[in-house]
């Protein structure tokens, strides 16, 4: 029995995968510490803070700890930090859930989308003789490139205008250094090697995505030549 095309599930396989890269790529700056801890001599903060390197690992896995649901209690090891501050962290530690769930979900739904299209004997169709992964590829890096251009240009102000879209009416998120110590921890170099990170992974898998994709489709017509 011959398989059905569907456009529907191509757009329905571009928006999964496309949620699926895109909470991937941002997890991984989130549950990679190794990450941050060489930021720990890269930006010398045992000699511009007052803390050991132990306590600066320390007060950022209890954070992070905290931001991933692993603990209920907020703490940052010796560093100070007040309601205020925490109440920022709240709010962080449901959007990082909420990534890992769109992670999860995408991996789960994935999977279902790819045994029933089998078994139901359908597969994407091809529109505008490109599959799921070049239109998912395509259109994440035409949308993270223009914004990683923009955010070149004035960082500060995109981390700005970050907070106030994923906060929005929220002032918690600007700490005071003495008051929530840990933001002297955190520094926006941080912050900006996290985008890089991301965007790289991106548009990596934005790229094996096309070119997948690409392979794919000159593969399929072969095979409908020698029909």
């Amino acid at each position: 029995m011959k398989e059905k095309e569907s456009r529907l599930l191509t757009v329905i396989f571009a928006v999964v995968l496309g949620a699926l890269l895109l909470s991937t790529s941002i997890a991984a700056p989130i549950l990679c510490r190794p990450f941050y801890y060489a930021h720990i001599d890269a930006l010398h903060l045992t000699e511009t803070t007052p803390w050991t390197e132990e306590e600066i690992r320390q007060a950022y896995d209890e954070m992070l700890d905290f931001c991933l649901g692993l603990r209920e209690d907020f703490s940052t090891g010796v560093l100070a930090w007040s309601d205020w501050g925490r109440s920022h962290f709240v709010d962080v530690r449901g959007l990082f859930l909420l990534d890992l769930r769109v992670l999860a979900g995408s991996v789960v739904l994935l999977a279902v989308l790819l045994i029933g299209a089998r078994l139901a004997r359908r597969r994407p169709r091809p529109i505008l003789g490109r599959g799921p992964g070049f239109w998912t590829g395509t259109g994440l890096a035409v949308i993270f490139l223009l914004i990683a251009g923009w955010a070149a240009l004035d960082f500060r102000r995109a981390f700005v205008v970050f907070h106030s879209i994923f906060f929005p009416g929220k002032e918690n998120w600007i700490l005071d250094y003495d008051v929530d110590q840990i933001i002297n921890i955190l520094p926006s170099v941080f912050f900006r090697n996290c985008a890089i990170l991301i965007l790289i992974l991106l548009v990596l898998g934005c790229a094996v995505l096309i070119v997948g994709d690409g392979l794919y489709q000159k593969r399929r017509r072969e095979k409908e030549r020698e029909k």
